[in-house]
């Protein structure tokens, strides 16, 4: 399992936007088989704006792919990213507001450090 560190550094590199790590955590439930966007937009109950361009930022991060028909498949690059992905998954089941933050944090790291500055406590 990788460190908190190594996946708050995952988080916020990878995800613009928690419909983005939605989008990754649907298609990774539906492991093995490829999905059409319109299934993803019914699922998630988005918009079919927003799965498009999470499935893009998720497709040049190299965590799925998308078939010729416009289906998309959970297949991440590596072995190592998979095991990212799993544990972001996992962080995102026991903290998601933590998870939220780090992705919000890492779009605007200005004013959330600022905000940050007034937090009582640290998770």
């Amino acid at each position: 399992m990788p460190s908190k560190h190594d996946l708050n550094r995952f988080i916020g590199a990878t995800f613009r936007s928690v419909w983005a790590l939605e989008v990754l955590c649907f298609l990774r439930q539906n492991h093995g088989r490829s999905v059409p966007q319109a299934e993803v937009v019914a699922g998630l109950r988005g918009s079919e704006l927003v799965v498009t361009q999470s499935v893009e930022s998720l497709l040049a991060a190299g965590l799925v792919l998308v078939e010729a028909d416009g289906s998309v498949r959970y297949s991440p690059t590596s072995p190592d990213l998979d095991t990212l992905v799993v544990g972001t998954a996992a962080l995102y089941a026991k903290s998601p507001d933590a998870v939220r933050r780090t992705i919000v944090s890492a779009a605007a790291p200005g004013p959330t450090a600022f905000a940050d500055a007034f937090r009582l406590r640290k998770d």
